[in-house]
């Protein structure tokens, strides 16, 4: 995980935190503007979905599909996403 993920997560902490003054809120913000904002997160979640092992990805939908706390619009979802990954289905 990058250090600026860190970061980011503790000033986003800061500003929910009650207890931290409005000058170190403001702080806080102006940190997370020069770190990118949510830009930056959005670009690192996107490369880390293009990078995921595609075995553990249709484990999951194969899971979902046999998972009685899986709605049966979940099931469908995970079917149609393996009809388009071309995974076999059981």
């Amino acid at each position: 995980m990058p250090r600026e993920d860190n970061e980011m997560r503790g000033y986003k902490a800061a500003m929910s935190n009650r207890k931290v003054s409005p000058e170190a809120k403001q702080h806080a913000q102006d940190m997370l503007n020069e770190l990118g904002g949510d830009q930056a997160r959005e670009e690192r979640y996107q490369a880390e979905a293009e990078n995921k092992n595609p075995t553990r990805v249709s484990a999951g939908l194969k899971a979902a599909q046999h998972n009685p706390r899986v709605t049966e619009g979940g099931k469908q979802r995970a079917s149609k996403k393996m009809e388009e990954r071309g995974a076999p289905e059981e």
